[in-house]
């Protein structure tokens, strides 16, 4: 398994227009799974799945604005797997930082799953 971890992003999600008009701080974590024998093997990148395309795959679909979380996640997802049919299993949590609620909460996330 290859881990993405804490990769952080200012963006404009959020179904309230302040949200879209000021944004907000975000965090993905991204984990994938494919057939590593041969990278493993050879030590050659191009065997192996670049995490520098995922990261900007990942930064592509952060700066297209979403209402939910929920619909970045899986949109991340697809994104990844359309350009990386070897994975085999993919996950994706995307967090936001103090969401527009009345009480003090430090942030929301979503988490989908590829399978």
């Amino acid at each position: 398994m290859v881990r993405l971890n804490n990769m952080e992003f200012y963006a404009y999600h959020g179904c309230l227009e302040s949200e879209r008009r000021e944004g907000n701080r975000f965090r993905v974590d991204f984990a994938y799974d494919y057939d590593m024998r041969k990278a493993a093997r050879t030590d050659e990148l191009r065997e192996a799945i670049d995490y520098s395309v995922i990261y900007e795959l990942i930064g592509a679909e952060m700066e297209i604005p979403a209402n939910l979380l929920e619909h970045l996640a899986s949109r991340i997802l697809d994104s990844i797997t359309e350009h990386f049919p070897r994975i085999e299993y993919a996950e994706v949590t995307v967090t936001k930082y103090n969401p527009p609620l009345p009480g003090k909460v430090e942030s929301s996330s979503v988490t989908l799953v590829y399978e």
